[in-house]
């Protein structure tokens, strides 16, 4: 598998996109939902999970060369879009705040939400892939 130049731009250009949206969309939740609950990074990968299943239901899975399109698309934007490191300094924050109940809550709406987002993302876009 070559990851010439071309691949890198095309994973670091989506990267830097879906990190601008992941704060776009952390940001606006936040200013309208507030900040006892991290709706923000919920929201971000659960719609991330969405777009994933998507992907994978139009696109299949990659064999071989991985092609460009998925390189940019799922590595990069989505990469860079979704977060498992702010999900989980968020879970801790709540953690040793004394708020175990919301990080519970958040741990397992991340998990089922998800996963659920991922299945309905494949299903929509066809799922026979």
């Amino acid at each position: 598998m070559g990851y010439g130049l071309t691949n890198l731009l095309l994973v670091a250009l989506g990267g830097a996109l879906g990190g601008i949206g992941r704060f776009a969309v952390s940001n606006w939740m936040a200013r309208y939902l507030g900040k006892a609950f991290p709706w923000g990074t919920l929201a971000v990968n659960a719609s991330g999970a969405f777009l994933a299943g998507w992907l994978l239901g139009t696109l299949g899975i990659p064999t071989g060369e991985i092609p460009s399109l998925w390189l940019f698309t799922v590595v990069g934007l989505l990469g860079g879009y979704t977060t498992v490191s702010s999900f989980s300094l968020q879970t801790i924050e709540l953690w040793q705040s004394g708020q175990a109940l919301r990080a519970a809550v958040n741990v397992g709406t991340t998990l089922i939400l998800g996963l659920a987002m991922v299945v309905l993302g494949w299903i929509i876009a066809g799922g026979s892939q």
